[in-house]
């Protein structure tokens, strides 16, 4: 069943509108026809409206409600993805896996390491880019909301927005040197005592890694650096692979 995001006041009683680019979609693209079923979300209430198709024009696709889907498909908690700009279009397979993993916002962050640096212009070009590929990930996962992809932050701006959340997560790979190591051990404890209506903060360093004046940092602002196994993953895995954990854990 194909699923679309509408703005809250499309959506009537007993019927939905959708405009906008969806229409030349749904009628040029993947051709739905007059009763055909389609899901659809506002992005706001977590709420999966259920509907047929019920007249199709130039500008607007009107559809009769059958029935609302109350028991959200959203995580129980919001994960913050913070995400060293990687290389190359790496950050596209990020936001469009971890979008279909449940992640809730994602924070592109300018490391010391990262090789890629965004001027004004490339950012405002690149983040249109990447909440498309957002909002594509969220239908096609048929999530309730479409995750924000935020403007791109140093890496003091994204620990001052960090502060205030509940549990602030970063996967270290030297994380066993470090004094007061958790290991594997620890890691387990801390992603098993996670659970709902936390706000959760996730690190990922680029392709070169932490630089270790931000892992301090980091530890200075409360975080808990954890380990992600004995193998090296790159940085477009490693968001992805505690995006499993936390959903593991989390969900019913």
């Amino acid at each position: 069943m194909y699923h679309f995001f509408v703005e809250p006041g499309q959506i009537a009683e007993k019927t939905i509108a959708i405009t906008g680019q969806d229409v030349n979609h749904i009628k040029n693209v993947i051709r739905l026809k007059q009763g055909d079923e389609i899901s659809v979300s506002n992005g706001i209430d977590g709420r999966d409206y259920r509907c047929i198709i019920s007249s199709i024009g130039d500008t607007e696709i009107l559809c009769e409600l059958i029935f609302i889907k109350e028991d959200g498909v959203e995580l129980p908690s919001k994960v913050y993805l913070f995400q060293g700009l990687p290389k190359g279009d790496k950050m596209e397979l990020i936001i469009q896996k971890t979008v279909e993993l449940g992640v809730y916002e994602i924070i592109p962050v300018a490391m010391k390491r990262c090789v890629v640096k965004l001027d004004d212009k490339k950012a405002k070009s690149k983040l249109a880019r990447w909440q498309c590929i957002a909002e594509a990930a969220a239908k096609q996962s048929r999530r309730a909301i479409v995750p924000q992809i935020h403007d791109v932050m140093t890496y003091s701006e994204a620990i001052s927005y960090a502060s205030q959340m509940d549990i602030k997560l970063v996967p270290y790979e030297m994380e066993n040197i470090l004094e007061g190591s958790l290991g594997m051990a620890g890691t387990k404890k801390i992603i098993g005592s996670l659970k709902g209506g936390q706000a959760i903060a996730v690190f990922i360093g680029p392709e070169g890694g932490f630089d270790e004046s931000e892992v301090d940092a980091a530890i200075s602002a409360g975080m808990m650096p954890v380990t992600l196994g004995k193998r090296i993953l790159r940085t477009e895995t490693a968001g992805m692979a505690v995006m499993a954990w936390i959903m593991y854990q989390l969900e019913d």
